[in-house]
């Protein structure tokens, strides 16, 4: 097996291959893993098996459990391959519930810290309901209280986004490395290169908050990352909303991703109510 540290250069070989495979999972997706790569300690390997080329992405858990992300459409074919890789790794992650009838021969769990947050983009951009009543009070307080201009996030707003993450940081109790603040600056530089877009946001001319994400499939939009400041009662309401009200109508979902177990994020992604908590199972031989 060839293995080497994954990279910008690796897009060529990964993205189409990534967008092919039919999941709503976060992790299959070159931007995430190209700026988690340090965190989880990427790898993109390359190996052969009965006379078959396959494509993997080596990686460790939060956990610290070493896994091999399959990058290719799993079937009832691949079970001998995935048999043959049990020795080198602690399990085979992140497997889709959908795909789990192709494992019988396999135990399989999942941490709920994993699990991403799937939300129609209907709700998101009305807040209708009761269960919701309290974003739509936030997002009308926020809009009488502040004059808001939102822009699309190009290159020349960039800086303006980073000086947002610099006060994002600094209002919170974390460190920068205890948080997604090196990834998300990243991101930001990166804009055009790893396909993302967003919008930024100016609350009475001065730089407030700002969403980046991508498509992730034809019918849903991954979030990536999302900062607003905390002193502008209301900005995460008003983003989340403002933002699925200018998608594209062919987007039905939209991707928070998952909490990874800290708690004030998930009770920030539960107070959404998402229509979907997609598990990411963990696949070992029994």
């Amino acid at each position: 097996m060839n293995c080497e540290k994954l990279e910008l250069s690796h897009k060529d070989i990964l993205f189409h291959k990534l967008k092919s495979i039919n999941t709503m999972i976060s992790e299959y997706n070159f931007a995430n893993l190209y700026l988690f790569r340090k965190k989880h300690q990427y790898h993109v390997c390359k190996t052969k098996f009965k006379n078959n080329d396959y494509l993997l992405v080596k990686g460790k858990t939060y956990d610290n459990k070493v896994y091999f992300m399959p990058i290719f459409e799993i079937n009832e074919n691949t079970v001998d391959f995935f048999k043959n890789l049990q020795d080198e790794v602690d399990y085979i992650f992140p497997i889709d519930e959908k795909w789990l009838p192709f494992f019988q021969e396999f135990n399989h769990y999942y941490y709920d810290g994993d699990s991403d947050y799937i939300y129609t983009v209907e709700k998101i951009s009305s807040y209708s309901g009761r269960k919701l009543h309290k974003k739509r009070n936030l997002v009308k307080q926020f809009k009488t209280l502040y004059e808001v201009e939102v822009k699309p996030l190009l290159k020349n707003d960039t800086e303006n986004a980073k000086k947002i993450l610099e006060e994002w940081i600094n209002e919170n109790s974390f460190t920068k490395e205890e948080t997604d603040f090196f990834e998300c600056l990243e991101a930001l530089d990166l804009l055009e290169e790893l396909v993302l877009c967003g919008l930024i946001y100016y609350v009475n001319g001065k730089p407030a908050g700002f969403i980046i994400g991508e498509e992730h499939n034809q019918d849903l939009f991954l979030i990536h990352f999302a900062k607003g400041l905390k002193k502008y009662k209301g900005i995460y309401q008003f983003i989340y909303n403002d933002f699925a009200k200018k998608l594209p109508n062919k987007y039905k979902y939209l991707n928070f991703e998952q909490d990874l177990g800290q708690m004030a994020l998930r009770k920030a992604k539960s107070s959404y109510h998402p229509d979907i908590l997609l598990k990411k199972y963990r696949i070992k031989l029994k």
